[in-house]
């Protein structure tokens, strides 16, 4: 498979992992209300854990990560993370005007704590992004570079693309459009970080 075609695929299979709802997402749009930028540090404080992590899989650390006891972990840990954001976004609804996300006011330490949190981010490079490392060892090592700066550059682009919506959809639709998108990010937080909470447990108990 020629080098391009395989950046190409990585490319497409990263933005399918970064365009899934979840935790960075909503959260992001919290943050974004306070700034259309705030989804670019978001990324960085993404990346600030996904680059090491990377070139964790690529030392071949990898086996770390499939301990479910590790796995258990940090669901429990990521839930109780989403719930002090969730709490804080609903929080924000009852204001005359509508902040920023209160819990973990900067973008840059939300983006950080949602990816040491989240265990599905762990799964997937377990996963899906280890088979992606793996394939581009065989082109060698500035391949391997060249994909894991695309993977975040799909990260980046995806986060300013969503802060800066959700700030100028705000800026227009006003303070109700606002606690609308606060409300559903906010209830979605609360769920998640039950369902890791629950699912860490589910681990421990079995």
């Amino acid at each position: 498979m020629p080098l391009l075609t395989f950046l190409f695929e990585a490319v497409l299979i990263s933005l399918s992992g970064v365009m899934a709802p979840g935790p960075m997402t909503a959260v992001t749009i919290g943050k974004g209300n306070e700034s259309p930028h705030a989804g670019v540090l978001v990324a960085v404080g993404h990346g600030v854990v996904e680059f090491p992590l990377m070139l964790a899989l690529f030392y071949g650390l990898g086996y770390l990560l499939e301990s479910p006891y590790a796995i258990a972990a940090i669901s429990f840990l990521g839930g109780a993370v989403l719930l002090i954001m969730a709490v804080g976004m609903l929080r924000s609804i009852s204001q005359v005007v509508v902040g920023p996300v209160q819990a973990f006011g900067s973008p840059m330490l939300a983006g950080v704590l949602l990816t040491v949190g989240n265990p599905f981010v762990l799964v997937w490079w377990a996963t899906v992004g280890a088979a992606l490392i793996l394939r581009s060892i065989r082109f060698g090592v500035l391949a391997f570079c060249v994909f894991a700066i695309l993977h975040w550059l799909c990260d980046l682009a995806w986060c300013y693309f969503i802060s800066a919506f959700s700030f100028n959809g705000g800026q227009f639709f006003g303070q109700g459009f606002q606690k609308i998108v606060f409300a559903i990010c906010g209830a979605f937080l609360l769920f998640v970080g039950c369902k890791f909470i629950a699912d860490a447990a589910m681990i421990w108990l079995t």
